[in-house]
């Protein structure tokens, strides 16, 4: 059996990728993509069964943006405690240092103070609105700070 394979370690979080062949990967994803708060500020993605979950995780969220974007969701239970913004700046110097990134954008919907907080946080400047398609909701785009 494999092991969950660890990306990145932050001084309080252990960042590890998801994958479809665990079932407590599924059940996550099944979880967090049916919070209601995930649906209010990110959107159905169709997932509705633990099958579905696992479709997702080999899938992978939707294509919609030319750049390479940041995307972050938590439950309820763990907001408020900065492991957004920390696993976020992590995943950031990380991309940069060793995939040569320079720019990543990330996209909210307007009403999401919470998420525009941690952009704002990590340095992350408001660009522009996007639609990501016919009849979808207008999103802010935001984009990082230049590489140091």
């Amino acid at each position: 059996m494999s092991v969950p394979v660890l990306r990145l370690e932050t001084d309080r979080l252990r960042l590890y990728e998801l994958s479809a062949e665990f079932a407590t990967d599924a059940t996550f994803i099944f979880q967090l993509l049916n919070e209601p708060s995930f649906l209010s500020n990110i959107g159905d993605r169709g997932v509705h069964s633990l099958e579905d979950a696992r479709a997702y995780l080999l899938k992978g969220p939707r294509p919609g943006l030319q750049d390479v974007d940041l995307g972050y969701a938590l439950l309820p239970a763990f907001w408020g405690r900065g492991y957004a913004a920390e696993a976020a700046a992590a995943v950031l110097a990380d991309a940069r240092a060793r995939l040569g990134l320079s720019r990543i954008v990330a996209i909210t919907d307007p009403a999401n103070q919470g998420s525009i907080r941690v952009l704002e946080k990590l340095g992350f400047g408001f660009e522009s609105l996007v639609q990501l398609g016919p009849g979808t909701t207008v999103l802010k785009l935001f984009a990082s700070p230049p590489a140091r």
